[in-house]
């Protein structure tokens, strides 16, 4: 009898192709496509053509454009009017504190947020304004004078109050970018902050019943509860992550997931922060690499040297 082991692996081996074939596309291509990153760039958003000028811009934040009606703006005093729970509520999702707007997110997006929120945010498909699908935020429409200018104006203010970009920390950026939306459980942070370490069992539950209750707002706003995004880093690649963050929906068409307008800068401590979270040992253990890397170099030497000086006599 003839060995057939030939043929049977002959057969396995063809199979495995096919499978390999019809089933490594989609799943690279379609399931996790490649999508090259636009440079945090906003191209399709106006540039800024006018001179801000920050302290007419602060009286049309604090004034003529309402932006404290929604928005707490702690380095200026201005508290949030509601608990996040309650704001998101009313708005779908808590709005941000203002203090560092202007170094987390890019100027033009800024610009365009304050006068079309949904452009800016590539949320038209779920806020068609034309079908009475209005956005929360509503749009600024000017106070009077030269619009373009006033915008200009109201974006320096931002930039002005906000912290240095070295200041801006990678926890700072999270919080800001996506912590209104996302937890981060590994970090004990939740929508509405970090959790604090209560002395009573009551305290613990009716801050977590607050937390419950704006994830529901954010579900019924969203559609669904975004992810927790303490392994999100593993889970993903950082590619992904990163054109995520700058255009939701180059990654998935038709998401609720907003633009979240960030510089590339902003991203990036993100992402660090996101690292951090998911691989709380990586720091210590890129160092010990390190050092088990010159030990090995060191130990190859001595051994060279080594070989040399026994076999120096046979050669």
């Amino acid at each position: 009898m003839k060995n057939k082991e030939p043929l049977i692996i002959a057969v396995v081996v063809f199979f495995s192709l096919v499978t390999y074939y019809l089933v490594e596309p989609y799943a690279h291509h379609v399931m996790h496509k490649h999508v090259e990153s636009e440079g945090f760039a906003y191209a399709d958003l106006p540039a800024i053509t006018k001179t801000g000028n920050a302290a007419n811009g602060k009286e049309l934040v604090h004034g003529a454009a309402a932006c404290t009606g929604c928005h707490s703006i702690e380095v200026d005093g201005i508290s949030a009017s509601m608990e996040p729970q309650m704001a998101a509520a009313a708005y779908g999702v808590n709005p941000p504190d203002l203090s560092n707007a202007g170094v987390v997110y890019n100027d033009k997006f800024l610009a365009d947020l304050i006068k079309n929120p949904a452009h800016a945010l590539k949320v038209e498909h779920k806020f068609d304004a034309n079908k009475g699908q209005m956005h929360p935020m509503v749009p600024f429409y000017g106070a009077g004078g030269d619009m373009e200018q006033e915008v200009a104006d109201m974006v320096t203010y931002l930039q002005s109050i906000a912290v240095s970009k070295d200041e801006l920390t990678p926890k700072m950026a999270f919080e800001n970018a996506c912590g209104r939306c996302h937890a981060m459980s590994y970090e004990k942070w939740t929508q509405i902050g970090t959790k604090p370490s209560f002395k009573h069992k009551k305290d613990s539950l009716e801050f977590d019943i607050n937390v419950l209750d704006y994830e529901d707002s954010i579900k019924a706003y969203m559609g669904k509860l975004p992810p927790d995004l303490s392994m999100y880093i593993r889970s993903r690649s950082e590619s992904y992550i990163s054109t995520l963050i700058e255009n939701p929906q180059n990654q998935l068409a038709g998401t609720a997931m907003p633009r979240v307008g960030v510089t590339a800068e902003t991203a990036g401590k993100v992402i660090e922060y996101m690292k951090d979270a998911g691989d709380t040992k990586r720091h210590e253990r890129e160092a010990v690499g390190q050092n088990v890397m010159i030990y090995i170099v060191i130990f190859a030497i001595f051994a060279f040297l080594w070989k040399k000086q026994v076999w120096r006599d046979l050669h």
